[in-house]
């Protein structure tokens, strides 16, 4: 007995439905492919960000740590009184009419040789700020160390600073004089106080990357 010939069809299905399946998983896996890439494209940024804020945190407990340095070997009260009478300017400062502040270069003191380390070395630019209360009350700003506008990212730490009415001025060899504040002419920091405290300085150091 001859036996009836065998249908193709069933064949045609089994290789339809093998097709089917292989490109849905071509499917998925070009869609995991996208979401992957979407994923690593929204991450950058973030990493971007991230590490643009810790060189910041870095700057700022660098200037912090500064500060607190020549706060404690005294050379920062050194340099607020580095201050030539004659030349009514800082020791060594700009010797331009507009100003009396150090544009270039950093104070010629340890406290400036530490910003030199720590900043001119680095590519860092920074400006140094001192407030004070002004004679008549109210809050006046004077330049110690001036290298332009801080860009976006600038960071900032301060430290107060008391001086005393019997604290002596400096000579451009950063040795103390016979003249105390009280005694000096041209001081640009005025007497703001009945007490034995002169006058209080909150120095104020604000960094940027070039």
């Amino acid at each position: 007995m001859v036996s009836p010939p065998r249908s193709r069809s069933g064949g045609s299905e089994s290789r339809g439905q093998a097709h089917t399946l292989e490109g849905l998983v071509a499917g998925l896996v070009i869609l995991s492919a996208v979401v992957f890439a979407l994923e690593m494209t929204a991450v950058t940024p973030l990493s971007a960000s991230t590490s643009s804020q810790h060189i910041e945190n870095q700057q700022e407990a660098t200037a912090r740590g500064v500060l607190a340095a020549a706060a404690e070997n005294g050379s920062l009260k050194q340099t607020l009184l580095f201050w030539n009478e004659t030349g009514e300017r800082f020791w060594n400062a700009s010797e331009t009419s507009a100003s009396n502040y150090y544009t270039t270069d950093p104070p010629p003191t340890e406290f400036g040789r530490m910003l030199n380390r720590s900043f001119d070395r680095e590519g860092i630019a920074y400006n140094v700020y001192l407030r004070y209360d002004g004679s008549d009350g109210p809050r006046t700003v004077q330049r110690l160390v001036y290298q332009g506008r801080p860009s976006d990212n600038a960071v900032r730490a301060t430290r107060p600073v008391v001086v005393y009415k019997n604290d002596s001025l400096y000579d451009h060899n950063e040795d103390w004089t016979e003249t105390n504040v009280t005694d000096a002419s041209t001081l640009y920091l005025p007497d703001a106080s009945s007490s034995s405290v002169y006058n209080v300085v909150r120095v104020e150091v604000v960094v940027w990357r070039i």
